[in-house]
């Protein structure tokens, strides 16, 4: 009956769509005629349903769901049973990885004499009708090691490498100490990584008012922002290093996978050596206002009712951490839809189901508007459609303790991946109404175009229209934006290069595109849907807080269905693929020349020569600007024109990969070694400068020359 109301929908509400202010544009990059494309698009927009989002994620979050547990496990079954009435073949697919569960977690102040508090205080606010399961896991930090640790405290502010700096500068040791830092700024991981360099003993992160509290509005259940309780859990895994399993670097890790060809969990590179746990800011207040020491730097200052210091002392904490670390299992859901004219050129598009906790945000409101994009393609399969290139969508476990399943998945389909086209990224898919995307450049505008085909689920046109005139408004009032990315998971990112158009981000890490696009090289974008969210990785971030701050009639979940469907659409079907490399040449020309001035400030009169990287620059930019002309008027065969455009992203691969982190091999992005989630670009060049290497960099501009080079000549191939 479902499907009867759907088809009748789509059918009827053809006109309306005719009449959207969001009318698609004339031409559709890629398309010789893009008229069957039109038609095809707008019966797809007709059928993803905000009331079956809202039951999905009604669904999805009805239980606690981290990553390995039997709750788990049957949101893999409801995703797979979702794609197979779309149609879809469909496999779960399992790998055993190295995962920890806490045990005992405690935090108890043991100084000054008189000064009390154990943590972690239990989560709770008046009236939330989730927070009382006793499946909710304890706050934790995933990769974490067991220990104990009592001694002095420090407050490190961000956990930088400059506030440790500063920290040396005011004359204070941080050797043997356990230190205290807030939430924001960079990757949690990166804190423990840098916290750990420095000889920290112990490490705690808390979430600070200033950030994602009071601060910044009313708190839940009152407004949207993190409560006093409220608790931000995540993975410290060195992400930076690498990805996905700790014991399986390369390698997917099956489970069949026999024992010698893991590293062993105490040799492994990804794993943080020093104890580290989380905290509210209720619990972190009586630590924080026990400190002495100097006053801290004013930047540096929260928003707790007091004149933060350093210390070290007279607070003194004692951690006590212990974690069941064990193989377990993890699953992935896969469903495919064969292509009928190139099938071994996959389109394909993810979304993480695990969470924390409840994960109405991130991740599961990404996987609700997946699952009405899959509902959409269902129903054309339904009326007799099939794709030109296979279509495979990928519900990923384990994201939050590492990006694993997408990292698994990627490694163990290393040689079927090497003719996917692209990947398309959802993560917290919606936290409100602003739209915002990162992609590398040769997608930038192809994203912008679905944009384009999407009304706005507020209305006031399309959703590109609405974006446009958001970031304008932000340009003109020159706001500070709501999201801090490294605070509240967003993927919102700022690119690296202007842009005369509406500023698609870049991408660094912190969500799946990472193994598709920094370890294979498989052009990658992400979107998502912003707004005021405070409960990030909190026992809050469930569907009582999303109804009622982030998507009350679930039509922006409709929104990021349609776009993202769009995109799969457009991709599956295009005569030619419509990658953008002369913007790209044209933005990698601008890292290259910042690089240059950062390398003359830093390095001085020894600052080697930029003149190839430059020149390499050039030659790729005016590459990609003749194979954008025959992408235009292409011949009536266009394989070889789509290889070319395929396999010049993969030629800006390094073979060697960056380093001192071999996994990952992109010579343009990656995520930086000490902000974790943002992305460095020409990052074996730029990291080379900042270490002050001379001799690194000189060897880094050489590698970069090379690369696009390679990239260059095979675009310039006839």
């Amino acid at each position: 009956m479902r499907t009867a109301r759907a088809l009748l929908l789509f059918y009827c509400c053809l006109p309306l769509f005719a009449q959207t202010p969001a009318a698609a544009p004339k031409e559709i990059t890629g398309f010789r005629d893009a008229s069957a494309q039109h038609a095809l698009d707008q019966k797809f927009l007709a059928v993803p349903d905000p009331k079956l989002a809202e039951e999905h994620l009604r669904t999805l979050t009805a239980k606690p769901h981290l990553a390995g547990t039997p709750e788990d496990k049957e949101t893999a079954e409801y995703v797979a049973r979702k794609f197979r009435e779309a149609g879809l073949e469909t496999e779960i697919v399992e790998y055993k990885v190295w995962l920890n569960f806490p045990r005992e977690i405690s935090v108890d102040m043991t100084g000054p004499a008189g000064v009390k508090m154990h943590g972690p205080t239990p989560e709770r606010v008046a009236g939330d009708p989730f927070q009382d399961d006793p499946r909710v896991v304890t706050a934790m930090n995933g990769s974490s090691p067991s220990g104990d640790v009592e001694a002095e405290v420090v407050y490190a502010n961000y956990a930088r490498p400059e506030d440790f700096a500063k920290l040396k500068e005011m004359g204070i040791d941080v050797r043997g100490k356990i230190v205290i830092a807030r939430y924001g700024a960079n990757y949690r991981g990166v804190k423990a990584y840098v916290a750990e360099r420095a000889g920290a003993a112990g490490l705690i992160i808390y979430s600070d008012p200033m950030d994602d509290g009071y601060f910044k509005g009313d708190a839940y259940p009152k407004g949207a922002y993190r409560p006093p309780s409220a608790v931000q859990r995540g993975s410290i895994e060195y992400l930076f290093k690498y990805p996905g399993d700790v014991t399986t670097p390369s390698l997917a890790s099956v489970p069949d996978l026999p024992a010698p060809q893991r590293t062993p969990p105490e040799k492994a590179e990804a794993l943080p050596k020093i104890p580290t746990t989380p905290l509210s800011y209720q619990d972190a207040q009586p630590i924080l206002a026990n400190l002495g020491g100097p006053a801290t730097p004013r930047d540096w200052q929260g928003a707790l009712p007091f004149t933060y210091h350093v210390g070290p002392g007279p607070a003194r904490v004692k951690l006590h951490l212990r974690f069941d670390y064990a193989y377990r299992s993890i699953w992935n859901v896969i469903g495919k839809v064969r292509g009928t004219e190139l099938p071994d050129e996959w389109v394909v598009a993810g979304n993480h189901r695990d969470a924390w906790v409840y994960g109405a945000v991130d991740p599961n409101s990404g996987t609700a508007a997946m699952l009405e994009t899959v509902h959409g393609i269902g129903e054309l399969l339904k009326s007799g459609w099939k794709p030109r290139r296979t279509i495979v969508f990928g519900s990923w476990d384990a994201e939050e303790q590492g990006l694993i399943g997408s990292t698994e998945w990627v490694e163990q389909n290393e040689k079927q991946l090497a003719n996917a086209v692209v990947y398309f990224n959802t993560d917290s898919a919606v936290s409100g109404p602003r739209f915002s995307a990162s992609a590398v450049p040769t997608l930038k505008q192809f994203t912008r175009e679905a944009a384009q085909v999407v009304p706005s689920a507020k209305g006031g046109g399309s959703v590109y229209d609405v974006w446009k005139q958001q970031r304008e408004q932000e340009d003109r009032e020159k706001k500070e934006k709501a999201a801090n990315s490294d605070v509240t998971g967003s993927q919102e990112r700022a690119p690296n290069a202007r842009s005369k158009d509406v500023p698609v981000g870049d991408l660094g890490s912190g969500s799946d595109y990472t193994p598709f696009f920094q370890h294979l090289g498989i052009p990658s974008n992400d979107i998502g849907s912003n707004g005021d969210y405070g409960v990030y990785h909190s026992v809050f971030d469930n569907f009582a807080w999303f109804k009622k701050n982030a998507d009350p009639d679930f039509t922006i979940e409709q929104q990021m269905a349609r776009v993202f469907g769009i995109q799969l659409l457009h991709m599956a079907q295009t005569d030619v693929l419509p990658f953008d490399y002369q913007s790209y040449g044209e933005e990698i020309q601008q890292y290259i020349e910042s690089a240059e001035k950062k390398a003359e400030k830093k390095l001085g009169k020894q600052a080697p020569s930029f003149t190839a990287a430059h020149q390499a620059a050039e030659r790729f930019t005016a590459a990609g600007k003749a194979i954008g002309a025959r992408q235009k008027d292409p011949s009536s065969d266009t394989r070889k024109l789509n290889r070319t455009l395929h396999d010049a992203e993969r030629a800006l691969l390094i073979p060697e990969g960056l380093p001192n982190r071999p996994w990952f091999k992109h010579a343009i992005y990656a995520p930086g070694e000490f902000t974790g989630y943002a992305a460095v670009v020409i990052p074996g060049v730029n990291e080379a400068i900042d270490a002050g290497d001379v001799g690194r960099t000189t060897r880094q501009l050489e590698v970069l020359a090379g690369a696009l080079d390679r990239a260059a000549a095979v675009l310039e191939q006839r």
